[in-house]
């Protein structure tokens, strides 16, 4: 689990799913343990002190202020990028206003005391970004490092980030740069440094004070594990609210759901292209995606004690790529998960009864947000397979719910169970986030399809 940087100010966190996923085994989330700010327990070295000094005046702290009561609703931080007064900052930070302008209003504070509004110019959701102005002219800005923007930085270059960590005042974080996370679809540095909520939308800079990075993330399960939005994403949307015209919030969550359409139609397409691989369960093959940022973990019930009444081996995998619309709410992730059952003594009576309670549970269950999701809507049905000599019949249930706010995207879960053996069976399930209904009846097909005795 990860823990985005923008701290709403009633609890003082923001936790990402970015964010960024939940669910893997091996991964789950943890409380996070905020240590106190880094100046406090250990001397900063003399390149931090001097980076602090020179990129201190281009720093901002974002709030979000509900208008009826003038009091802030969350908090995040900045980075101005240009003398005409023109910032960054991440979109989960301004994510409140974007979707509800008539409730909220946006401020910034400087370092040296400086207040006043902001306005909201463009969005990047897919990589978590805005662009935002605030009024004034000449103002000390921050540049981006060009060796960062061509995606050449070296494995281990020093890095400083900074931020205003739960509202305590702007700080700085020395890390270490460690290049493009692999395993994410989703293009992530992996900054080794501590960024607390409060620091999202806060540069990160090498040692001659230019921009790398923008704090986006970390995970909660791990110590000093980091996430920055890579330096060129943030140039090219600068340089596209500089060319376009700047976003209409009475359309922002129209902007919203088109670029999440986007996102998703590339995102389904390259599973599509990267296919599907078949992985052996007893005397079934079931399918796992080849992409290679899908993450995989296994669990099995065999070592138990005492001896479980019916065995289980199963697999979940994991794309990690979710992205956040609102605090209440994230898209954009795929699962696909099996479990390999069969008895040990159950009867066939017993063990029928078995496998519906993990099937039942398996169905789209969870709480959702009422305010941004429809009540689900679910079909159960028997299908037969193409080739009754190659695959079993299935059991199905094709669960639905759409997104209130934007249109053409759905929560979709498809769950299936075997039916062709008394104490053996397969349970898989593929539940897709933020995707249009096209893509996902197309993948559900394959995924169907892909359920086959083993050769």
């Amino acid at each position: 689990m990860k823990d985005r940087g923008a701290a709403p100010a009633a609890r003082l966190g923001c936790v990402l799913v970015l964010a960024l996923g939940a669910g893997a085994a091996g991964a789950q989330a943890l409380q996070p343990q905020y240590p106190t700010p880094q100046a406090n327990t250990a001397p900063v070295s003399a390149a931090a002190e001097r980076i602090y000094a020179s990129t201190r005046p281009s720093l901002l702290q974002i709030r979000t202020l509900v208008e009826a009561a003038g009091r802030q609703s969350s908090i995040g931080s900045g980075f101005l990028v240009s003398a005409d007064s023109l910032a960054i900052t991440n979109y989960h930070v301004v994510s409140q206003y974007a979707l509800e302008p008539k409730t909220y209003r946006l401020e910034f504070a400087r370092p040296d005391g400086a207040q006043g509004s902001l306005t909201l110019l463009a969005i990047d959701i897919a990589n978590d970004l805005a662009v935002v102005r605030l009024d004034g002219k000449d103002l000390p800005h921050l540049d981006f490092d060009p060796v960062a923007v061509d995606g050449e930085l070296p494995r281990g270059e020093r890095l400083y980030a900074m931020g205003n960590p739960l509202d305590l005042g702007f700080t700085i974080v020395e890390g270490t740069y460690n290049g493009l996370v692999e395993r994410s679809y989703n293009e992530r540095v992996h900054f080794t440094g501590a960024i607390n909520p409060g620091m999202s939308g806060g540069p990160a800079v090498t040692d001659g004070g230019k921009v790398a990075g923008i704090n986006v993330a970390k995970r909660l399960d791990g110590e000093l594990v980091s996430f920055l939005v890579p330096a060129r994403k943030a140039a090219a949307l600068l340089e596209r609210a500089r060319k376009d015209a700047p976003l209409a919030l009475a359309h922002a969550r129209d902007e919203i759901d088109r670029q999440l359409l986007a996102w998703q139609s590339g995102f389904y397409q390259s599973l599509d292209d990267k296919g599907l691989r078949a992985t052996k369960f007893g005397p079934y093959q079931a399918p796992e995606s080849a992409a290679p940022w899908f993450n995989c973990w296994a669990r099995t019930n065999a070592e138990q004690t005492p001896k479980p009444r019916a065995q289980m081996d199963s697999s979940s995998c994991n794309s990690q790529s979710s992205l956040f619309i609102a605090e209440d709410i994230e898209s954009g992730r795929a699962e696909l998960t099996h479990a390999y059952m069969r008895s040990s003594d159950l009867n066939a009576f017993q063990f029928a009864a078995f496998v519906s309670q993990y099937y039942g549970s398996a169905a789209m269950t969870r709480s959702w947000s009422r305010k941004r999701l429809t009540q689900p809507e679910c079909r159960e049905d028997f299908v037969a397979p193409v080739d009754a000599a190659a695959a079993p019949v299935l059991r199905a249930v094709w669960c639905a719910r759409a997104y209130r706010d934007l249109a053409g995207l759905y929560d979709v879960a498809l769950t299936t169970v075997t039916q062709d053996r008394d104490k053996e069976a397969l349970v898989s399930r593929l539940a897709m986030q933020g995707v249009s209904y096209d893509n996902a009846l197309a993948l559900a097909k394959r995924f169907m399809g892909a359920v086959t005795w083993t050769k």
